[in-house]
Formats: structure tokens, sequence, C-alpha cells
């Protein structure tokens, strides 16, 4: 199984190293299979869940205005639960039934724990959360949703497993 999964700008990686399972291949499998659904960038599995992560970093050198991405804006909200939903199929076809957490990992200009924690009460409202209370009967198609930095990644106890490190690249 590989285990570094390396994000589109190719400044840093997740290492999955410890995960029970781990792909990027969703976009991949979605795209071979002329379908058009939205999809997040990386699965993790562990023990008890899985992590069904997005990630978005605006404060890299070379990255195109990245002063104007607003993250908080209906559009890119939108987008980002879109993706969570779209997901879901690829999780029910794997046999991949756990717990889903899904954790919005976001850097940007100006971003800072309370407009995360702000973005991430918005997502709460988008995802169905007061669905699965009103007709789950105890089953979930959700567990948690999180949005967090690099570094409150890295720090956190479970979401650490998997550092986000930077890639050195060889000269």
């Amino acid at each position: 199984m590989k285990t570094d999964f390396i994000e589109e700008n190719g400044a840093y990686a997740f290492d999955c190293s410890t995960a029970v399972w781990a792909t990027d291949q969703m976009h991949h499998d979605y795209q071979t299979a002329k379908i058009h659904l939205k999809d997040t960038d990386l699965l993790i599995e562990n023990d008890t869940n899985i992590l069904m992560v997005e990630y978005k970093n605006a404060n890299l050198a070379g990255v195109a205005k990245p002063d104007t991405f607003e993250p908080e804006s209906d559009k890119k909200v939108s987008d980002v639960f879109h993706k969570f939903y779209d997901s879901l199929p690829y999780l029910y076809l794997l046999d991949k039934d756990k717990p889903v957490q899904f954790i919005y990992v976001l850097e940007y200009p100006n971003g800072d724990i309370v407009t995360r924690k702000r973005l991430r009460n918005r997502l709460m409202n988008e995802l169905p959360f007061e669905l699965q209370k009103k007709i789950g009967h105890g089953k979930k198609l959700i567990d948690k949703v999180d949005v967090v930095s690099i570094q409150e990644w890295n720090d956190h106890e479970i979401y650490g497993k998997y550092p986000v490190k930077p890639v050195h690249k060889e000269m």
C-alpha cells in the first residue's frame, strides 16, 4: 500500500504509514469511470473511523492570487460539502462502513482558529447531522466534521498519527 500522499502542489505530504488503509485514487477512479463527481483528496482508515480529508493551501509560494481565496464564500462552502456527499459512493463500493469523519485541512492568508471554527459550524449545518438524528435509527453517514490548519492536524491526537510534512525536493 502506498503510504505517502503528496498534495497537488507538491509541497506537503501526508504520511499514512500507520493507517489501516489509505488512498488518494478517488479522483483518478471517478475520471476513469467518466463520472463527474467532486471528490475529497484523501481517505484514511484507522481502527475505528474513515477520515475523509480535503486539503487546501493558499499560503504556498506561487499560488495564484492567494489573497482572493475566500473559504467562507457560499461557493467555496458548497464545493467543500459536495465533496463529502460525492465521496460517499466510493466508500460504499469499497465496503468501507466505519464511521466517517470529514476533515478539512485549510491554510490561507489571514486564516485563524476563529475563521476555521466558523467554517466548521457552517459545514455542520450543510452535512447530514440533523438528518441522521431524525431518520438514522442509530445509523450515521458522518460522525464528525473538523476544519484545521496543518499544525492543528499534526498536533491532534488522531490526525497527528498521519502527519503532514513538507516535501523536500532532491536537487
